[in-house]
């Protein structure tokens, strides 16, 4: 399956990239799976995507959550939570 990712505030700084099309193998059918799977390349993508660090994800710019499904050429936004005043 092939992805377009984008990367968001504190996420992009660490990665030092704001976007990046991707296959993924077929094991990896949902949002937390993808997590799972950026984690596996270790280095800044580990400390990015540690389990327990709060992130959120859009899916094609719908908000959606860990159990979503991927979809074939989808876009897969990630980025912190954000807070405002």
């Amino acid at each position: 399956m092939k992805l377009e990712l984008r990367f968001f505030a504190s996420l992009r700084e660490v990665l030092g990239t704001s976007q990046e099309a991707i296959e993924i193998p077929e094991t990896v059918k949902t949002v937390s799976q993808l997590r799972v799977y950026l984690i596996a390349r270790g280095g800044v993508w580990a400390k990015a995507f540690a389990e327990g660090k709060p992130l959120r994800c859009a899916l094609n710019q719908t908000m959606v959550d860990a159990n979503t499904a991927l979809k074939d050429g989808a876009e897969v936004a990630f980025f912190p939570p954000v807070t405002g005043g």
